[in-house]
């Protein structure tokens, strides 16, 4: 039965009732009432159960905890990756002021902020070296590992201090290059892929031997993934180190707060050539089959709230691997500034972004919320 058919039913009742009982029973209006209440109920019951019972879904969710159980994964905090920004200046402390909250921070700046954060339960980190002192960028990155650099220096004393915490280390050329773009360029200024997966691989291994627990090329150079496994596997410490694979990393607007941090704008030209169009999801499933085939033990996208779709291929494609995402500085950047324009909270928001990209097939998230997530989540 019909809603619409239930409520014409209904009034001929009422009226046929009201006429048949109104000289007898003065008080028919209101058993009239009653009586149309328990019809209504009987008849609504009737409806689901020759009908479609399984319709019935608010009880399954009734409770604020039995909402909980209707994800499929929930945001814990071993799930999440804080990106940290490690200047060559010892002693800085720079906020950011494109990217809220954060800071670009020398070594002997970054214990003081991780220990509190590490008590309340994060688990991983990833580094991003910034070279600032005057004439360190030049055409081929050489100091991106220098010894003395700051991610090798901070991949040491962050295993020495916080032997719990997982240690990821981006691998990129952006921000040691007098040039900003992510490998070694012809004299066309185009990309030479060869001489930049050579470079790439040579750095990542840098880090894997400074004690990297995981090495992330977030490069896109075609064949880099299959070259570090290789190097990992020839130097005897693939059976310990992660290769996490920015396997559909989009080129895109989103990254402008992140290259202040890093100081990594390209002096000329864009990333278009290498990094992923926006468009270009059937690439960005070649990509990760590629990287899968070529030794990769996580698929990472970036950036995630755009490209949720592909999130989910990376899952189907890799459906017994881990799927990383990084919600980049300008989803952060975003979030923040809607809710300073009061369009929403900013912790509802935060959760709510990051339930959809997991509940998209990621279960790591690479989130620069992650401080307040350790007390949110705790509440």
């Amino acid at each position: 039965m019909s809603f619409s058919t239930l409520v014409s039913d209904l009034h001929f009742r009422d009226n046929a009732n009201d006429r048949a009982s109104h000289a007898s029973r003065p008080s028919a209006r209101s058993t009239t009432g009653s009586y149309a209440r328990s019809y209504a109920s009987t008849a609504a019951t009737s409806v689901s159960v020759s009908g479609d019972i399984s319709s019935q879904l608010h009880g399954g969710y009734s409770h604020p905890l039995a909402r909980s159980w209707q994800a499929e994964r929930q945001l814990t905090k071993s799930m999440l990756i804080y990106p940290l920004f490690i200047s060559d200046q010892p002693e800085e402390e720079t906020l950011i002021a494109s990217l809220p909250n954060q800071h670009r921070r020398g070594l002997n700046r970054l214990t003081s902020h991780l220990e509190p954060l590490v008590r309340k339960g994060l688990r991983s980190v990833i580094l991003f070296g910034v070279p600032i002192a005057p004439n360190v960028k030049d055409a081929l990155g050489t100091a991106a590992d220098d010894p003395q650099g700051p991610v090798i220096q901070a991949i040491r004393l962050l295993r020495s201090r916080f032997p719990s915490l997982f240690i990821v280390a981006d691998v990129c050329l952006c921000e040691y290059t007098s040039h900003g773009h992510c490998g070694i360029l012809r004299d066309d200024g185009s990309l030479n892929n060869t001489l930049s997966v050579d470079r790439i691989s040579d750095v990542a291994m840098a880090y894997a031997e400074a004690g990297a627990h995981c090495v992330a090329p977030s490069d896109m150079n075609d064949g880099r993934i299959r070259a570090i496994k290789l190097k990992l596997i020839e130097s005897g410490i693939a059976h310990k180190v992660v290769l996490m694979s920015y396997s559909a990393k989009f080129s895109g607007c989103l990254y402008g707060p992140f290259r202040d941090a890093a100081g990594s704008c390209p002096s000329f030209g864009d990333r278009k050539c290498y990094q992923l169009p926006p468009g270009g999801r059937g690439l960005a499933r070649r990509a990760i089959h590629r990287d899968i085939g070529e030794g990769a033990d996580i698929i990472m996208v970036k950036p995630a709230s755009s490209y949720l779709d592909i999130i989910s291929d990376a899952k189907e494609i890799g459906k017994d691997m881990p799927v990383a995402a990084y919600q980049v500085s300008g989803e952060f950047a975003m979030i923040h500034a809607a809710a300073a324009a009061g369009v929403f909270d900013i912790k509802t928001m935060a959760f709510e972004s990051t339930e959809g990209i997991l509940r998209a097939g990621a279960s790591i998230v690479v989130s620069y919320f992650t401080p307040q997530f350790l007390d949110w989540l705790e509440s």
